[in-house]
């Protein structure tokens, strides 16, 4: 006679049975549910193990699991993660400031004097000026391709929504010689 690791509850096994046979569920949820099932059915933590290809451990772990939190034992705990430093707002800014006009005595903004005058201003702690240009640069690699125009320096400008490119390229003219369009 084979020992009992676990004894399941009618609406759990049910549960657990909907589970496995639907097939709707992620990998992780669908092994916890079927080793709980075996376990059920009297088969040993080994050979569930071996089974399913995890150590018998993590077939026991899920077993304690489940007798001290019921089903919520199949969905994994909600994991903290890496704090989030700097927000949307902060983003913002800092490509606010990369459009606005450089500080007096230089002719453009560079990534290491936008990431210090944004830890200046207190837009974030600290800030690098290799994650500025990755800040920087997710600003137009959002932006939908078909609302991006490439300009004749090959430099991708943003096209203002319903804007044709007609009405862009007579709006970049200034800029470039007219041999260029």
């Amino acid at each position: 006679m084979q020992k009992e690791h676990l004894k399941l509850s009618e609406p759990d096994h049910n549960f657990l049975m909907t589970v496995v046979s639907k097939g709707q569920s992620s990998a992780r949820v669908f092994r916890r549910a079927t080793a709980l099932l075996e376990l059920n059915r009297g088969k040993t933590l080994s050979t569930v193990a071996e089974t399913l290809q995890v150590s018998r451990q993590t077939v026991s772990q899920w077993r304690d699991n489940y007798q001290a939190s019921g089903l919520r034992a199949l969905d994994d705990a909600p994991r903290s993660g890496r704090p989030i430093e700097i927000d949307g707002k902060s983003r913002a800014h800092l490509t606010a400031l990369a459009c606005s006009t450089p500080p007096a005595g230089d002719a453009r903004w560079t990534l290491r004097l936008l990431a210090d005058k944004a830890v200046e201003l207190g837009y974030c702690e600290h800030l690098s000026h290799t994650e500025a240009s990755s800040i920087l640069k997710k600003r137009t690699s959002t932006a939908p391709q078909e609302d991006l125009v490439q300009r004749a320096d090959r430099r991708l400008v943003h096209r203002p929504h319903g804007a044709n490119l007609m009405a862009l390229s007579i709006a970049l003219r200034p800029v470039f010689p007219s041999y260029l369009f």
